[in-house]
């Protein structure tokens, strides 16, 4: 049996060539992950209307907050709000996605799990819009009057 440092002392480059072959190999797994993700945000800007709807606001927030030169911190609080919403959006796409490859005909279980993932939307968009508020209405407030 060869020791440990033996291993190395007399096999270093074949078990260093076994570590560059494994992480190449990891590489590519996460780059072919990342592209598959991105195959999907593409599949759901083109085919879901309330991804362009969650851009648009998206970017009327970056707007607004550019035009009204808001701090840091609330800075902080929109963007997180935004991505939150493209995340929640996205998984709530891939629940009726999923739900409608179950079962294309009614199915009460797959309606209850789509309504589900719906109302996250919904209270998402009751936070989102209370933060804009919150941000934006006293800055806008100091404008008009």
């Amino acid at each position: 049996m060869v020791s440990y440092s033996e291993y190395f002392t007399t096999r270093y480059g074949e078990t260093h060539t076994i570590i560059s072959t494994h992480y190449e190999s990891m590489i590519k797994r996460h780059a072919n992950a990342i592209g598959h993700a991105v195959d999907g945000m593409i599949w759901a800007f083109r085919t879901q209307p309330n991804f362009k709807t969650h851009f648009a606001f998206i970017f009327l927030a970056i707007l607004v907050g550019w035009l009204l030169e808001i701090s840091y911190n609330e800075w902080i609080a929109i963007l997180i709000t935004a991505l939150m919403g493209i995340i929640i959006e996205t998984v709530n796409t891939a629940i009726e996605k999923m739900g409608d490859a179950v079962d294309t005909n009614y199915n009460e279980h797959v309606k209850i799990s789509k309504d589900i993932s719906a109302s996250a939307m919904l209270l998402y968009a009751i936070g989102a819009f209370v933060v804009a508020v919150v941000i934006f209405v006293p800055k806008l407030y100091m404008i008009v009057f």
